[in-house]
């Protein structure tokens, strides 16, 4: 594997590994710098939640746009290295303000994910992106198994021990990318920075304004919003459905991420191979309808347990609606759209938590109409199939002017 491609792989793992090495302390943490109780722990990690994501949503076309202009390599790095600070001052935080200006930081640090996604779409060939885009699924599947694995075993050293240890893994790749990392932006490629097109709405603009390219944002966010109710609910869905107890929440998670990991990074060149980009979508988000109606009536929790990693199998729509969409946009577009698709996604970790909690709340209150734990994965069914329709709808082989801008002026 080229060294540059297992950097932006390792750098994907960090990411999902710094979500994960913090999650299992959380609580504790924001219980040591605010006080009070568990739930009211809970409420802080809610802002500290949606701060992280609006950050994302914010400057996910910024950074994007700033990778189309100034290049791959100094984003990465930079990024790298203040989320290496960014970390040891949650590590030393002391009131829950520096906590939030933490995730504030790290929010904004976390958008150079559509730069990681642009450098691979800068090396691959048209035909290649697909299964590209697979191995970053595949990485951060990876880092969202050894993150809470790691996290949780660091926790015996106190709340603060996986900050730490995520500084040192985010500076070691800031340092191993600095010596390997070649530039993929060229003269030929580089656009002028502009901030009509670096903000959201005006990233949003022009990328829908590519032909066909509108209707796959609106499929990405649906199935954004309904992939999310994993996150969103399992843990309580267990427990009502299964009376699953931490340690069997966290098992069903890690084999949900090694489904994920497998399918993406061993499994997706066969699929592209066999049905192509078009019907690969397809076909992954039919099998996530299925899965998602089977989880919505399922009672018995070895049978869920057995069932997890056969859901990770409809995660080949992703890479594969990915490929098609950077095959639309044109070489010294490749970060904005990256951008456009961070900040697509971060409105729907927004959105998607409070639909599903309340679904959720919904259908198992004292006052439910039925008690159905599993309704918020029959919601989710429902959201993919209209994404189906959509797609069904959208042409994905019309012809990419290749640079439909001037380049820099000297």
């Amino acid at each position: 594997m080229p060294l540059p491609v297992l950097f932006i792989l390792i750098t994907v793992v960090i990411d999902a590994m710094g979500i994960g090495l913090i999650l299992p302390v959380m609580p504790d943490l924001i219980q040591s710098v605010e006080g009070g109780r568990l739930a009211n722990a809970a409420l802080w990690g809610g802002v500290l939640a949606t701060v992280f994501a609006v950050m994302q949503f914010l400057f996910g076309p910024l950074i994007g746009a700033l990778s189309d202009s100034r290049g791959r390599r100094p984003v990465l790095l930079v990024a790298l290295a203040v989320m290496a600070l960014d970390y040891l001052l949650m590590a030393l935080a002391h009131t829950i303000w520096l906590l939030i200006l933490g995730r504030i930081i790290g929010g904004i640090t976390a958008a150079t994910q559509s730069t990681g996604a642009a450098y691979m779409a800068d090396i691959s060939k048209p035909e290649e992106k697909a299964a590209n885009f697979g191995l970053i699924g595949a990485a951060f599947g990876v880092g969202f198994v050894i993150g809470p694995l790691i996290g949780g075993g660091l926790a015996i050293w106190g709340e603060r021990a996986p900050f730490y240890a995520a500084a040192l893994l985010a500076g070691l790749n800031c340092a191993f990318g600095y010596f390997i990392l070649p530039e993929t932006v060229t003269d030929r490629i580089r656009r002028p920075f502009a901030w009509a097109r670096a903000n959201p709405l005006g990233a949003f603009r022009h990328s829908a304004a590519l032909p066909g390219l509108g209707r796959l944002l609106v499929v990405t966010f649906i199935y954004a919003v309904a992939f999310f109710v994993y996150p969103a609910i399992w843990a309580y869905y267990g427990q009502a459905r299964f009376g699953w107890g931490p340690g069997m929440i966290g098992l069903s998670l890690a084999l949900f991420g090694i489904g994920i990991a497998i399918v993406q990074g061993l499994l997706m060149k066969p699929i592209l191979r066999l049905l192509g980009e078009r019907n690969t979508v397809i076909a992954g988000l039919a099998i996530d309808v299925g899965v998602f109606v089977v989880l919505g009536f399922l009672t018995t929790g070895w049978l869920a347990l057995l069932f997890t990693p056969l859901t990770a199998l409809g995660s080949v729509a992703g890479p594969a609606l990915q490929g098609i969409m950077s095959r639309k946009a044109a070489d010294n577009q490749q970060g904005e759209l990256q951008g456009v698709l961070t900040g697509v996604n971060a409105i729907a970790t927004i959105i998607a938590p409070l639909v599903m909690t309340q679904t959720f709340w919904l259908f198992t209150a004292v006052s439910a109409p039925v008690y159905a734990p599993g309704a918020p994965f029959l919601l989710a069914a429902v959201l993919v199939a209209l994404a189906i329709a959509i797609f069904a709808r959208t042409r994905t082989t019309l012809p990419v002017p290749q640079f439909p801008e001037p380049g820099p002026t000297p």
